[in-house]
């Protein structure tokens, strides 16, 4: 017996994986096609009283196959575009056919569905100009039509279920807005949401979803769904990203197409097999058949593409080549399409920027489709994954500062060099303000244009600045990389002399600073940890703040790490005495440099090293450092 339940165990372990495996994505072909052969529902024009506008109101019905009156239904109102009217989606695309095949294979709930006029006016034909201001504002007035006289009404006439749990509402472009704010602005009325294609009438996401909370307890289903050409497609996209902002459960659909009946059908195909039954919220990132295109690609550039779970999708040109991959986080295979294109799909990629390959015949080339990065000790594509937690980098409509580059000669090279720079917003304006400076560097492979792009340094500070979160100070981002000095002592004292003799001189004599130490910082990543380290620590009069993000002294090299315990050891009194704070952060056992620093830290506290430590979930990667300077940069100059 006890053998019988483990194989029912396991049968149901691999039948629930399977059909986790096996979502269903899109309409198949024939889903909008008349079935002889089935049973059939009834479509019915009724005539209500609407208070609202002063007028005998009509709209359509639709009963389910072996629809009876004995029996109590939820009920599903479907609204139509700014061009149409309660015909428009029984002339487009045949819902009752849609359902009809849907109730045959047992995929969707009985369910009346109401298709009304939501242009409530009394002359609510679509004639003339359909776009003109009073008409548009009628489809506003609709709201009130429809829950103070046409809900009343359904619920009078037909053995309909009236909690909010058995009502929904959905609609196509000027309806999937109406649909959007209706019932997300009355979900005492509505558990059940859907925008089609969603028209410019719906409301800011912040209006729409004031409560996410709220929204979060009461809603069964949320979907919003476009085609990949709706120049619309930008108003679903920006609720969308304040739903996975906020954490709202939501259904972000994505497919191939226009502004037009092809996806309306599909949506309400999709939609309708979710209504009034369980939701299984973990698994509606799932559902889109596209993503939407990474912020990294360049203009125009459709792929890759971020599904809603952060997947990615590939697409690379490439019709003479015999193998194609794609090297992020691992080594993804990609199949070749008959038009010349591969394709692949990866698994869920984690938060934030990533670098990237393509390999073509086993050769490592950048992405033409993305942005490029040095990085890996050259260029390389980066994509940005975007995740809940990156409000901190996100663009916001707070003042800006700027970043500038700057070209100088080194002696200490003898070289032209450069930085980057970054200015606090109104630095041009208020003239006689001088202001701290925190020097940042970047790590093995990169260079000075590491924290200016891929750190996204200015938004960073712009938004903890203008949040009050930071004192206004300039940043400089300078090139750690000294040439052909290899990776030794020596180099560290070339980098503590480039940065000594030119960069702080230079800094200092071009731009309006408070050049002492109690108003300097320096801090730097992997690599720039350890010149951070070395510089910082043999010169506190200089910097009274350090900041050492995923690093350590390498405890497998004591030729090079031993010394520098030495000196410590040495100045220990001078060290913490001039420090205010040497912060040291890491990401989790998977940073590379993790166990490096745990040992470095267990030196500096035998040696009483005063120190603050900080980890943030994650490996050796920009996600960590982003977070690394928006933590830091608060701590600087108080």
């Amino acid at each position: 017996m006890k053998h019988l339940h483990t194989l029912f165990a396991v049968f149901m372990l691999i039948s629930g994986a399977a059909k986790a495996q096996n979502i269903e994505k899109e309409a198949p072909p024939g889903f909008d096609v008349v079935q002889p052969n089935i049973a059939h529902g009834k479509i019915d024009t009724i005539t209500y009283d609407s208070k609202t506008v002063g007028t005998k109101r009509r709209a359509l019905v639709y009963t389910p196959p072996g629809y009876s009156k004995s029996k109590k239904y939820p009920v599903l109102y479907l609204l139509h575009g700014i061009g149409g009217d309660e015909k428009e989606w029984l002339k487009g695309g045949q819902p009752q056919v849609i359902l009809d095949n849907l109730y045959a294979q047992k995929k969707v709930q009985p369910m009346i569905v109401v298709l009304p006029n939501g242009r409530a006016m009394k002359d609510d034909r679509p004639v003339g100009n359909v776009f003109d201001s009073v008409k548009v504002q009628a489809f506003a007035t609709f709201e009130k039509d429809l829950l103070n006289d046409l809900i009343p009404y359904v619920e009078k006439k037909y053995p309909v279920r009236k909690e909010r749990e058995n009502r929904a509402i959905a609609g196509l472009s000027m309806g999937g807005g109406q649909s959007l704010n209706f019932g997300l602005g009355n979900l005492n009325k509505f558990a059940w949401v859907g925008g089609f294609s969603s028209a410019p009438n719906t409301k800011k996401p912040e209006v729409l979803v004031a409560n996410p909370e709220e929204a979060k307890k009461k809603l069964k289903l949320l979907w919003i769904s476009c085609g990949d050409n709706d120049g619309l497609i930008t108003f679903s996209k920006r609720t969308h990203d304040y739903l996975f902002t906020n954490n709202v459960p939501h259904v972000y659909y994505v497919e191939p197409g226009g502004h037009d009946f092809k996806v309306w059908k599909n949506g309400l195909y999709m939609f309708s097999q979710f209504l009034f039954k369980p939701v299984n919220t973990a698994s509606l990132p799932k559902y889109s058949v596209l993503g939407s295109p990474a912020s990294t690609n360049i203009r125009s550039a459709k792929y890759p593409q971020i599904l809603p779970d952060n997947r990615v999708i590939f697409r690379i040109k490439a019709p003479k080549a015999q193998k194609v991959q794609i090297d992020l986080g691992k080594k993804y295979d990609l199949v070749k399409q008959a038009d010349g294109f591969w394709e692949a799909t990866t698994d869920s990629i984690s938060e934030g920027f990533h670098y990237y390959s393509l390999l073509i015949d086993g050769i490592a080339l950048a992405d033409p489709a993305s942005e490029t990065f040095y990085g890996m000790g050259r260029m390389a594509s980066g994509i940005e994954i975007p995740f809940r937690g990156g409000d901190y980098y996100a663009l916001k409509e707070v003042p800006h500062g700027e970043v500038r580059m700057k070209r100088y000669f080194s002696p200490v090279t003898n070289s032209w060099r450069r930085f980057y720079l970054y200015t606090p917003a109104g630095y041009d304006v208020n003239t006689s303000e001088k202001y701290p400076v925190l020097y940042i560097l970047h790590g093995g492979g990169e260079d000075e244009r590491g924290w200016a792009t891929q750190g996204k340094t200015d938004l960073i500070l712009d938004n903890l600045i203008a949040g009050k979160k930071a004192k206004p100070m300039l940043v400089v981002m300078l090139d750690g990389n000294m040439g052909m000095s290899g990776f030794n002592e020596n180099a560290f004292r070339i980098f503590e002399n480039e940065l000594k003799q030119v960069v702080i001189p230079e800094v200092d004599k071009n731009y309006r600073t408070l050049p002492d130490a109690k108003n300097r910082a320096l801090a730097g990543l992997s690599m720039g940890g350890l010149q951070t380290l070395h510089a910082g620590m043999r010169n506190t009069q200089l910097f009274n703040y350090l900041g050492v993000f995923s690093s350590g002294w390498f405890s497998n090299q004591p030729a090079l790490s031993n010394p520098q315990y030495e000196f410590i050891q040495n100045n220990m009194a001078t060290i913490n005495n001039n420090l205010k704070l040497l912060w040291v952060a890491m990401g989790g056992k998977e940073d590379i440099a993790y166990n490096n620093c745990k040992e470095m830290l267990a030196k500096f506290d035998q040696m009483k090293v005063k120190y603050t430590y900080s980890e943030y979930p994650g490996g050796h990667t920009w996600p960590v450092w982003r977070n690394n300077l928006y933590n830091f940069a608060p701590l600087l100059f108080k």
